[in-house]
């Protein structure tokens, strides 16, 4: 069999309730006032991130720069070092040859002036030099020596003059005989005893202070 549907008839005259669809429709203000709040906290941790990542990004620029002007800085005193050190040692260089040349200088001015000095002692007055090596020598030696001195034949007669002043002076006993030999330089003599003997000669002399001066003229 067939169904049968059953047909209402519509009340046209019903009358809806039109507040009750607006409030169902109206968002709970509690409900916004909470997803506001989030949004805010969530605004908040995102300038609180960005500012924390641009002071980081500063402090990590700032390290940069300083470890880079350490580096420059390290570098320009080292360079400086390195200069000022090879200043000093060329200064030193110069001073040193400065003074070894002044050195060398002056030992040859001290020599050359040994030299003008015995040259002049010899020229001006050549007996009295040989008496007062003679003096020297009979200080050493006891009582009456025996002694022989040979001198230049120019040079006898004013030699036996100083000796017999010598022998006049002195108490004990002496032996003095002076002999010409024309081998010995004005200036120059031989003094022999029987112990030993002393020759003095300006180039003996003259070696004597070239030797004190050697370790200075190289």
């Amino acid at each position: 069999m067939a169904s049968v549907s059953t047909i209402k008839p519509f009340a046209f005259e019903r009358v809806f309730s039109q507040a009750a669809s607006s409030d169902a429709a109206k968002p709970d203000a509690m409900i916004l006032q909470g997803e506001m709040e989030t949004l805010r906290a969530q605004i908040e941790r995102l300038e609180l991130e960005k500012d924390m990542a641009l002071a980081q990004a500063r402090a990590d620029g700032v390290q940069a720069g300083l470890a880079e002007a350490r580096a420059e800085r390290e570098t320009a005193m080292l360079a400086a070092i390195d200069a000022l050190q090879a200043g000093i040692e060329q200064i030193a260089e110069e001073v040193g040859d400065a003074v070894a040349k002044a050195t060398a200088e002056a030992a040859e001015l001290a020599l050359a002036t040994a030299d003008l000095l015995a040259g002049r002692a010899i020229a001006a007055a050549p007996a009295e030099t040989i008496d007062a090596a003679l003096g020297r020598v009979l200080e050493q030696l006891g009582r009456n020596p025996r002694l022989q001195i040979r001198v230049h034949p120019s040079l006898v007669e004013e030699m036996e003059r100083l000796v017999a002043a010598r022998q006049a002076g002195e108490r004990r006993r002496m032996h003095l005989h002076v002999a010409p030999d024309d081998t010995i330089p004005i200036g120059d003599t031989l003094i022999s005893w029987d112990e030993g003997g002393l020759r003095l000669d300006m180039d003996a002399r003259r070696n004597a202070v070239r030797e004190e001066l050697d370790g200075i003229l190289g």
